[in-house]
């Protein structure tokens, strides 16, 4: 099929998902294609970098297939190629963007290695319906919160630095340590969310510390005094200790209390940063993205407090919380709109890219 506006290619490797998508000249999605490595990881728990990145070069044939047929597009369609260069595993990012300098040198296409939070910061603009993106405003705050970062972050005409970034773990890691201490099953963060759904956080509290000179996120403390509960909850037999609980439907109410309470401290931690920052910089609009805004309870405050505060919010859409290709084709998208592009001989991966890179 030949095409009067070429569409970007979007590679995305940056972790423990393949992932191919192509993106029109209006943001629309043509196409998605995830493939997800939970099996191949499950049984240690979590990602193991070295069999992430075999897994790529095993996924991505018939991934990049699956998205090509889902537009009905061939590579003779491709205006430009994107690809992620960091943040993420190192071995993981290679292949993809080695892929996709292979792609855009061969064919002689425009080329951006795009940072794995700038996908992250535009993805809530994205339609998951096949309509055109929403066009993001010159300025605004982005809050990206995943297994790997929680950041709140500034953009300016599509230039983004840092405001808020965390001290030690990142809100999903978190989540996912306590969930295997407790031995639920890798991916465990959806699943302590799930589980908290059916506690009452009123059972434990956890303190949240204020904001004392410049913000930061921190929840290393919180972790470490959500084991200690658990810990207690065994001895005293409320908790079986060293059960994997494949049916979540045996949970014992008293984990799933803990959880909710655990769960209430940390949006409250976020909640208190916003109103920090809220106070010193008022926000003209909040968008808020990454695995973890796929958190319900993180949803349903985050809706509450830019309702109070009258904020614009855009939450990603569910489909793009988790790392994917689309957010990556669509910033190279907007770059591209920018006058910007990279050269495929002279980009490198790296595991950590500050803003502004």
């Amino acid at each position: 099929m030949s095409r009067s506006h070429p569409l970007v290619l979007g590679i995305e490797t940056s972790c423990d998902d393949t992932a191919c998508a192509l993106v029109d000249a209006g943001g629309r999605v043509l196409a998605s294609a995830v493939s997800s490595q939970l099996r191949a990881h499950r049984p240690y728990g979590g990602v193991v970098p070295e069999i992430a990145s075999r897994e790529h070069l095993t996924n991505w044939p018939a991934v990049s297939a699956a998205a090509f047929d889902q537009a009905g597009a061939t590579l003779d369609d491709v205006g430009a190629v994107a690809a992620t260069r960091g943040p993420g595993l190192i071995g993981c990012l290679l292949v993809g963007l080695s892929i996709g300098r292979a792609i855009a040198f061969a064919r002689r296409l425009p080329f951006h290695a795009v940072h794995h939070l700038e996908g992250h910061v535009f993805s809530p603009f994205l339609s998951p319906d096949g309509a055109p993106a929403e066009e993001p405003p010159a300025r605004f705050t982005a809050l990206v919160v995943s297994g790997g970062h929680t950041s709140l972050l500034a953009v300016d005409e599509g230039r983004v630095s840092s405001l808020v970034e965390t001290r030690d773990d990142a809100m999903g890691e978190v989540f996912d340590k306590v969930g295997k201490r407790l031995g639920l099953a890798y991916p465990q963060g959806p699943k302590v969310d799930l589980l908290a759904e059916r506690g009452d956080p009123r059972r434990f509290r956890f303190r949240v510390h204020g904001v004392r000179g410049e913000p930061f996120f921190s929840y290393s403390g919180l972790k470490t005094q959500t084991l200690r509960r658990l810990e207690a909850l065994e001895r005293a037999g409320e908790v079986p200790a060293g059960e994997r609980w494949d049916d979540l439907d045996a949970v014992p109410q008293a984990a799933c209390d803990l959880l909710a309470a655990f769960r209430d401290a940390a949006v409250r931690q976020l909640e208190s940063r916003l109103r920090h920052l809220h106070a010193r910089r008022p926000l003209e609009l909040l968008a808020v993205s990454g695995g973890v805004a796929a958190n319900r309870l993180l949803r349903r405050r985050l809706e509450r407090w830019a309702a109070r505060n009258r904020v614009p919010l855009r939450l990603v859409p569910l489909v793009y919380a988790g790392d994917n290709a689309a957010m990556i084709a669509y910033a190279a998208l907007l770059r591209q709109r920018r006058g910007e592009a990279d050269d495929p001989r002279h980009v490198a991966v790296a595991s950590r890219i500050p803003f502004p890179p």
